[in-house]
């Protein structure tokens, strides 16, 4: 799939959840409750355990259906294994040039993380696709995405940290391209308790928050 149509898939989708888990099999299950409720995207992170080898499987199984990503990537070997596996779109939680240089060569979309004004423009400007704003809730939340996004519109942000159905409107509002949603969608807990078509349900009434947000 080509690097623009990952960007536009990740900005119509407008969701993308953070999937931290203990193991492989607590990952694989969770991505399928959230892939069949309707998400088009997916961040596994490399903190879960044989991460790159969930990525290979996600990829493998829901093919065009799921843009698969790799999160908390650090370095450029990393990104090169997750491309190898299928991941079409790398995230960072901070400003990793290396990261940034090695995707922009690939053609791959990349999302590093960045918090200030400062660093949210030397991601743009080294490359980045669209550039990760964390902690967003810890200067602000969405009062402070729109005072960043003020003086810097060309620059597309997704928001991580603090995202919420509660919050979720606001920082669309705010001029989130997209959103960045942990803990507050991904209940490993409700999967592994049958209750998968709960984690479903909440992330059917997300997708229902950003296109009222958007006002579609």
């Amino acid at each position: 799939m080509q690097k623009s149509e990952v960007l536009e898939g990740l900005r119509r989708g407008g969701l993308v959840p953070v999937l931290r888990a203990p193991s492989a099999e607590d990952a694989l299950a969770i991505s399928e409750v959230l892939c069949k409720a309707g998400l088009t995207a997916l961040e596994i992170t490399m903190t879960v355990p044989g991460a790159v080898e969930v990525i290979r499987t996600l990829a493998g199984k829901f093919g065009k259906d799921l843009l698969v990503g790799a999160g908390t990537v650090l370095d450029a070997k990393t990104a090169a294994a997750c491309i190898e596996a299928g991941a079409t779109f790398i995230i960072s939680p901070s400003l990793e040039l290396e990261v940034i240089a090695h995707c922009n060569q690939a053609g791959v979309a990349v999302l590093p993380g960045a918090l200030t004004p400062t660093e949210i423009v030397k991601a743009w400007r080294s490359g980045a696709d669209m550039v990760k704003v964390f902690p967003c809730s810890a200067v602000g939340g969405a009062s402070y995405l729109k005072a960043v996004k003020a003086p810097l519109p060309q620059i597309e942000m997704v928001p991580t940290g603090g995202v919420s159905l509660e919050t979720a409107a606001a920082f669309i509002k705010a001029g989130a391209a997209g959103l960045g949603v942990g803990g507050d969608l991904v209940d490993l807990e409700a999967v592994r308790s049958g209750r998968g078509e709960e984690v479903a349900g909440r992330a059917r009434r997300y997708l229902e928050i950003v296109r009222e947000a958007r006002g579609k």
